[in-house]
């Protein structure tokens, strides 16, 4: 009697596919939230939707549709609540599992994004400036976009469009300066925005000498492609990070080779400006 209210006599293959599928999906989403303040919310809606299962087997139809309409309201409040952490799982996914070489490129291409070079003039000011700042331990955050937007991050800062000058990223980052605290983004060879909001990285794995700095340089570097350079307030170092992987810089030398790896191709510089540098480490 029991499985003629339910309907589970007439038991198909597609029936064990969608419970299958189903089960995956909850079973994703408790891996992804586990531990997080939103697991009682998830376990509560999972409550609500079996209930709602049993009131329609039942046919009590102003019991199901409560639940169905608290159920479709309550969508849409997590998708508001859970806006951050939603659009964060949706980026890791696509990096991982969506198109990848000339397939991302075509997609690029057709959306109009291309990818942000930094001439060797930039690379030069930006890796000089960091240099000074890394001497009087001068805090410093600066993200270069490359093939992905960088608009979300943009928004949260002040916009500048200057062109890339090592007086005005050390004017910029001084402890004094209304726009020292945040994120500098630069676009080719343009500072875009100043004073940006970074997302932090969720990962405990990383040592705890790193600030809050590197943790928002990792988190950025995971969401997006762009690369980013910290200079540490505390002990002056210089990091470079890509991918979600940080490297220290140990001379000036080494971040303008890191820096150009996907700058477009240009002459290299001289001896004497490479002599200058080596005497001038980092």
């Amino acid at each position: 009697m029991l499985l003629n209210i339910f309907g589970f006599l007439n038991f198909s293959f597609v029936d064990v596919i969608d419970i299958l599928l189903v089960a995956l999906l909850i079973y994703l989403v408790f891996i992804w939230i586990r531990g997080s303040a939103a697991m009682n919310i998830f376990v509560a809606i999972i409550l609500l939707l079996f209930l709602r299962v049993i009131a329609a087997a039942f046919n009590m139809k102003l019991t199901s549709a409560l639940l169905g309409a608290f159920l479709d309201i309550g969508v849409l409040a997590l998708i508001i609540i859970f806006q951050p952490e939603i659009r964060h799982f949706l980026m890791k996914f696509g990096s991982r599992y969506g198109f990848r070489g000339k397939g991302k490129d075509l997609i690029n291409k057709l959306l109009g994004f291309k990818e942000q070079h930094i001439g060797n003039e930039a690379i030069n000011e930006l890796a000089e400036a960091c240099r000074s700042m890394s001497q009087t331990k001068t805090g410093a955050l600066v993200v270069l976009q490359r093939k992905e937007s960088l608009d979300f991050i943009i928004e949260t800062g002040d916009q500048v469009d200057a062109l890339v000058r090592r007086r005005l990223i050390m004017n910029i980052f001084f402890k004094n300066s209304p726009l020292h605290d945040g994120a500098m983004v630069i676009s080719g060879d343009r500072i875009v925005a100043a004073r940006c909001t970074l997302p932090i990285t969720s990962r405990t794995d990383i040592p705890p000498s790193y600030g809050m700095r590197h943790k928002a340089a990792i988190g950025i570097s995971e969401e997006s492609d762009a690369d980013v350079v910290v200079v540490s307030e505390e002990t002056g170092q210089v990091s470079f990070v890509r991918g979600g992987v940080l490297t220290p810089v140990d001379n000036i030398n080494t971040l303008k080779l890191l820096l150009g790896e996907n700058s477009e191709k240009s002459a290299s510089e001289s001896p004497a400006e490479n002599e200058k540098a080596e005497e001038n480490p980092t």
